[in-house]
Order: C-alpha cells, then sequence, then structure tokens
C-alpha cells in the first residue's frame, strides 16, 4: 500500500509538475532568446548613441518654427511648417533677376492671341508709314534736283568762247538761253551743241555744265572760205559748206577770196560753187590770203588767182586734194621748176602741166 501510495504520490506529483516543468522549460527557452536579441540589439542602440552624440548642436532658438533638417524618418512637427503657398509664388514667378525667363507663365491663348493681331497691326502700320515717308522722301528730292531753282540754268551764267565777227556771241547765246530755266540735270548738251553748229561758220562746239547755274559754251568759229560778189557789188561771206555768214558790217574782208556770181542764192546751189568753196577752205592761211580771185565756170575747172595774177592755179575739182596742195607748193616754190611760167595745172595731179 505504502509502495502503492509512494508510487501514486509520485505518480501524482509528476502529473502535477508536469505542466510546471513545460512552463520553466519556455521561460528558460523565451530568456534566452531575449538574451540572445539583447545582445544582438545592443550594438545597434550603441551605433545610434555615438551617432547621436557626434552631432553638433544646434542653436534652438534659431531654428525655432522651422522643419527639423535630422536624418530622413525622424519626427517632423506639422505645426511649426511654414504656411506660405511655394506652388502660388512658384507660378507667379516670370523672370529671375536678371530678366532670364526661370518660371513658366499660365497663359491665356485667348489674351496671347489678341495680343499678336495687335502687334501684327502695329507692324503694318508701321512698315505704310516707312512707306509713305520713303515716297515722300523721295518726291522731295525729285523735285529739289529737277524742279526747284537749286540746280536752275540761268542766262547770265551762260559763257561762250570762240565766237568772232562772223559767228557772233549772240547767235550762240540765243540757242543755249533756250535751255534757261530748266534744272542743269535736265540740260542737254549734245542738243545744245548740234543746234549751234548748225550756225554758219561753227566748225566744232562744246557744252560744259557749271553747277549750280551755269553753262560754258566753245565753239570754233571760222572765217568765211569766200566773200560772193554780185554786179552791184554786194558781199555775202559765206562758209565751206556754203552757208551764208553773220551779216558784220565795216570788217575787213582783206585776206578773204572773193568769187563773183551772177546771184548769190542762186549760185549756192551749184556744183561749181560748192567744188570751190572745198577747195579754198582746204588751203593754208598763207595761200589762202594770197587769193586774189577765183572762177567756177565749171565743177571742174576751178581756178585761183595768187597775187594779181603772179601764180594761176587750175584745180579741176576737189578730188584728190590733198595731193594737188602737194604738188603745187612743189612747184611754186621750187624757181627750178616753176622758171619763169605763171599757170600751173594739176587737175591731173600725177601729171602736173606748167604753162
Amino acid at each position: 500500500m505504502v509502495g502503492s501510495a509512494g508510487s501514486g504520490g509520485t505518480t501524482g506529483t509528476s502529473g502535477t509538475d508536469g505542466p510546471r516543468r513545460s512552463r520553466s522549460t519556455r521561460s528558460q527557452s523565451d530568456g534566452k532568446r531575449s538574451h540572445i536579441v539583447g545582445k544582438r540589439a545592443a550594438p545597434s542602440r550603441l551605433r545610434s548613441a555615438r551617432s547621436a552624440s557626434s552631432e553638433p548642436r544646434r542653436n534652438d532658438s534659431a531654428d525655432e518654427g522651422k522643419p527639423s533638417r535630422s536624418a530622413s524618418g525622424a519626427f517632423v512637427d506639422a505645426r511649426a511648417l511654414s504656411s506660405k503657398d511655394y506652388v502660388a509664388s512658384t507660378l507667379g514667378e516670370s523672370a529671375g533677376p536678371l530678366g532670364v525667363s526661370s518660371r513658366p507663365k499660365v497663359v491665356d491663348f485667348v489674351q496671347r492671341s489678341k495680343e499678336r493681331r495687335k502687334a501684327s497691326r502695329r507692324v503694318v502700320v508701321v512698315r505704310a508709314l516707312i512707306a509713305v515717308a520713303v515716297a515722300c522722301a523721295a518726291a522731295g528730292l525729285i523735285w529739289l534736283l529737277f524742279f526747284s531753282s537749286l540746280l536752275q540754268l540761268r542766262t547770265s551764267d551762260i559763257t561762250v568762247e570762240g565766237a568772232n565777227e562772223w559767228v557772233s556771241e549772240s547767235q550762240v547765246l540765243d540757242i543755249a538761253g533756250g535751255q534757261s530755266g530748266k534744272s542743269l540735270l535736265l540740260v542737254s548738251s549734245d542738243e545744245v551743241v548740234s543746234q549751234i553748229k548748225e550756225i554758219p561758220g561753227v566748225t566744232s562746239a562744246t557744252a560744259t555744265k557749271r553747277f549750280p547755274h551755269g553753262l560754258l559754251v566753245e565753239i570754233e568759229a571760222q572765217k568765211p572760205a569766200a566773200m560772193l560778189k554780185t554786179s552791184d557789188e554786194s558781199m555775202t561771206a559765206v562758209d565751206s559748206q556754203g552757208r551764208v555768214l553773220n551779216s558784220v558790217e565795216d570788217v575787213s574782208v582783206d585776206g578773204i577770196p572773193v568769187i563773183e556770181v551772177d546771184d548769190v542764192e542762186s549760185s549756192l546751189d551749184t556744183q561749181a560753187i560748192k567744188e570751190a568753196l572745198k577747195i579754198l577752205a582746204s588751203m593754208s592761211e598763207s595761200m589762202r590770203q594770197s587769193v586774189t580771185s577765183v572762177t567756177a565756170e565749171t565743177r571742174d575747172s576751178i581756178t585761183t588767182t595768187l597775187n594779181d595774177g603772179e601764180r594761176i592755179i587750175v584745180w579741176g575739182d576737189s578730188s584728190d586734194l590733198e595731193l594737188k596742195k602737194a604738188v603745187v607748193d612743189k612747184i611754186i616754190n621750187d624757181p627750178n621748176v616753176i622758171g619763169d611760167k605763171q599757170q600751173v595745172d594739176v587737175s591731173a595731179p600725177l601729171k602736173p602741166i606748167i604753162k
């Protein structure tokens, strides 16, 4: 019985202590795990403590009211944040401190379209004004240069050089003065010269503009090629082209060849007078002055008398005139050739006849 009791007691005790041993065993296991976890977490806490102790202390009064700049995940008090609307202020910015665009503006496309149309109209208006200004300036310049008195030719400023008693200055002035009142830019020098050359006795002419109001006309006026003498003893001066020169009174005709004709106007239409005038005009001044009379019965029988009959030259017509003059000059100036003869016929210059 005792044994059974003892055995039963033991058994009973074991039954009661079994749960206790299990709880004790679990507690021991949990304690070991906690001890292990504590050991593992200790270095982490140590590093955090070291990190916290290594950070410099900040001025609490300076940081008051500002969000904390602690490491990521640190606690931030939302009540200490600024109430400024950074989004609105950023959108409101249009340009940086140097005038360079730094933030985009919210664009009203309708208003922008109106501004573009207005700018386009402004450009059109400006261009139109510029075009009008240029046109007005051009018109003013044209009027100033061509129609105003700025460059107007004045009769008092026209100068004539080279005139003589047979080609008077007044004749030239009458022609050049026809351009008076025009702008020098519109005066045609060629037209003036061509009209002056039509004056009998004028062999050449030039017209030079002298700004702002003047004109210089230079002419080469020849003496009469001959004087046409009619039966009533009247004399008319003509040039080498058969044009009647200016009638001048009390002018010496010494040294000017004289041709006797029946009528001045009709004789100027004959070929014989025209040939005689060509020959006389081509003579040297010394020979022309020695001519005392000229006969021109036909076109190929032109004859001149030198020094009142000392020499008589038969020219024939005006062909080979340069050769004929050279032959005549050679013969009459060589006493061994001319001898006591008076007449030299060079109508055939290669075979001159001396009589």
